[in-house]
């Protein structure tokens, strides 16, 4: 099946092409979900919503097909991304999925947990191909991050990407988003982060108008440095614990004394607040 209209890359390449970036949010509930489209619709502003391969394991298809529909349903371009599928049970269950009919716009098939490149490729290039039949969008990793969260693999032993490597390594996945490693990290940074802006620039350079860049590891980031990112080539932003700690705590408070209706309505208020914060910070909002 043709990618020509896959929604991720519409989305993704617009935004490479005019300057800002979008927020992908990682979403664990309908509530989020649906806090992530009003407040794109508000806002005039494409977005992603994300998922771990551990929702997705709960849900299953009927939570699969609830995130689809309240993304193209929306009044604003909304894709559906799978994040950090790696074990081969997760990547099954979204790709059979996909062929029975309920697809993901895209995935991430991260095999960065290979000793090399050439092995990262041979896990990654079959998952690629089956995707790309079914019209899924894939990206990968290139290098590796360190650290976990929800119920990812831990990861501790880094490695940044190498740019020159980076156009054999898209070739050799066949793969169409990618996620650099820069010295950036999942989980909180114990250090102030350092991000290496030369290999974004390198790899914008080599990428711009064809593979969108990926940021990952995003929690606790100024906000002049997530405007640097987009500056220098990053287009798809993952964001998690910003608007997932903010929402569970309100949510937690609200039920002790409040009606459950009231205390789901004013946690997704505040998960709607974080999403349109992101929106101008990133340059989005108004741009759809």
């Amino acid at each position: 099946m043709s990618l020509e209209n896959n929604r991720t890359l519409n989305i993704l390449r617009k935004a490479e092409a005019e300057g800002y970036g979008i927020l992908a949010q990682t979403c664990y509930d309908a509530n989020c979900v649906i806090g992530l489209v009003r407040a794109a619709e508000r806002c005039r502003s494409p977005a992603i919503i994300q998922m771990f391969p551990v929702t997705l394991a709960f849900g299953k298809g009927p939570w699969l097909q609830f995130c689809l529909n309240a993304a193209h349903e929306a009044s604003v371009p909304i894709a559906v991304n799978l994040d950090h599928a790696t074990d081969p049970e997760h990547l099954e269950l979204a790709l059979s999925l996909a062929e029975q009919g309920i697809a993901f716009d895209s995935i991430m098939v991260d095999a960065s947990h290979a000793e090399t490149d050439e092995e990262n490729i041979a896990l990654a290039r079959p998952y690629v191909e089956r995707a790309e039949k079914c019209g899924i969008a894939v990206e990968v990793e290139l290098g590796r991050l360190e650290g976990g969260e929800a119920g990812l693999r831990m990861i501790s032993d880094a490695k940044l990407t190498r740019p020159e490597k980076a156009r054999e390594f898209m070739e050799g996945t066949g793969a169409r988003v990618l996620a650099p490693s820069i010295g950036n990290l999942h989980g909180s940074y114990i250090n102030p982060p350092n991000f290496r802006q030369d290999i974004l620039k390198d790899l914008q350079a080599t990428f711009k108008g064809s593979i969108p860049l990926c940021l990952h590891g995003t929690d606790e980031l100024p906000d002049e440095l997530f405007k640097e990112c987009i500056k220098n080539g990053i287009s798809k932003i993952n964001i998690n614990s910003w608007g997932r700690d903010p929402y569970a705590k309100k949510l937690a408070e609200g039920l002790q004394h409040k009606p459950f209706p009231d205390a789901v309505k004013e946690a997704t208020k505040v998960f709607e607040g974080v999403c349109e914060r992101f929106f101008n910070l990133f340059g989005s909002a108004g741009k759809a």
